[in-house]
């Protein structure tokens, strides 16, 4: 009766080695623990020393290679059947260029999203509506800085953090944030495209060469 090794894969992995093995980034199982020993540790890639960024690796290639040394195992996989490698520089980043860059795009953000604020405001001329209000209910013309232009502030301000989920280091409830949903869509986008920008230039390196 033969062994069966299961493999699990995502559609990216990091590494910060050039000699990339498939224990680094699959979880594998086996009831054989010899099988599975040797698989922890049998090489997949082999990437170009320092040329730090995204490889593809097809599944595919890496079962015939098992399937090689080991015939008598039975691959089971389960995951992408193409996935990328991202070979990142295994040297840590300084502490203070990372600050730098929070810094400056929370700057950005910050000024972005008040710039956005005010055009609204601007085009929908919130002032002369406010106004038209506080003397609709009032009798008197609006000071200027009335309790509408106050709640509504603070209403602007809570809404944010409602909806974003974030305060400072808590989030208010489990579910992830809209920014990190939104950073989860733009990885998988990202790593699609590579994936199928590699297909296609190898199909057409075939139809090329044919």
């Amino acid at each position: 009766m033969s062994d069966t090794l299961y493999i699990q894969t995502d559609k990216n992995m990091k590494v910060t080695r050039e000699i990339v093995t498939l224990g680094e980034i699959a979880d594998l199982s086996c009831k054989n623990s010899a099988v599975l020993a040797r698989n922890q540790v049998r090489k997949v890639a082999s990437l170009p020393r320092e040329k730090y960024g995204r490889y593809v690796i097809s599944m595919i290639d890496v079962i015939r290679e098992i399937e090689k040394a080991e015939p008598q195992v039975e691959i089971c996989h389960i995951g992408e059947p193409t996935f990328v490698l991202t070979y990142e520089n295994p040297t840590e980043k300084s502490r203070l260029l990372s600050i730098l860059k929070i810094t400056l795009v929370s700057l950005i953000t910050f000024v972005g999203a008040g710039f956005s604020i005010m055009t609204f405001n601007t085009d929908v001329d919130i002032r002369t509506l406010f106004d038209n209000i506080y003397q609709m209910f009032t009798g008197k013309d609006s000071p200027g800085f009335s309790v509408l232009e106050t709640t509504y502030s603070l209403g602007i301000g809570i809404g944010v953090v409602l909806f974003f989920n974030h305060f400072g280091r808590r989030k208010l409830t489990q579910d992830p944030t809209p920014m990190e949903v939104e950073m989860r869509t733009y990885e998988d986008d990202i790593d699609t495209t590579i994936i199928e920008q590699s297909d296609r230039s190898q199909k057409g390196g075939k139809h090329g060469n044919s």
